[in-house]
């Protein structure tokens, strides 16, 4: 099945949507953009010429995808989250030049209202609460909220905290997916 665009979203030509994407209200994807399928842009987002997206993404309502920004697949953006790409942005002075790659990887969520600086990588499966501002990168799996944003737990594949015992194993209490904590302090799926 095609793409759906809502008839109040401007989809510039040249722009790349997959299949079984909705591109809903008021929605702008500008030429060189890249949606992969089965994604869904919520009303007014905005997508970047450089912006990459992948399949089975979720971008809530009034998020802007700006140029360096990479969503990989089943990642999903709250309402109102913000992305940026200039550390140091001023009117007069052009930084096209100094745009800085954001990635968030497979499974991430973002939280309602949470602030991305640039230049961040957000790890698989982690979860940045609502309203916090990620100024670091942030491991596969970890959970962050606040202001700058802080690791305070861990969280699964299935979107539950993880609470490990004394071994550093945990089971997510969603789907009985085993966890391992590491003595680097990353956090691994086990079989």
């Amino acid at each position: 099945m095609a793409a759906f665009v809502h008839p109040t979203a401007v989809v510039d030509e040249g722009a790349r949507i997959g299949d079984e994407t909705h591109v809903w209200h008021f929605c702008h994807v500008m030429a060189g953009a890249e949606i992969g399928s089965q994604s869904s842009l919520g009303q007014g987002c905005f997508v970047a010429a450089g912006a990459r997206v992948g399949n089975g993404v979720r971008v809530q309502n009034n998020v802007s995808l700006y140029d360096g920004v990479v969503i990989e697949d089943e990642v999903f953006i709250g309402p109102c989250a913000v992305f940026t790409n200039v550390t140091n942005p001023r009117a007069a002075v052009s930084r096209r030049a100094e745009y800085q790659r954001t990635v968030v990887k497979r499974g991430a969520t973002v939280g309602a209202n949470a602030t991305v600086m640039p230049g961040r990588t957000l790890g698989r499966h982690s979860f940045v609460a609502a309203g916090a501002v990620v100024v670091h990168d942030v491991p596969d799996f970890a959970l962050v909220i606040g202001v700058p944003a802080r690791q305070t737990g861990w969280m699964s594949r299935h979107g539950r905290k993880l609470t490990f015992d004394a071994e550093g194993l945990a089971t997510c209490p969603g789907s009985g997916q085993r966890y391992r904590l590491m003595i680097d302090g990353s956090v691994v799926e086990l079989e």
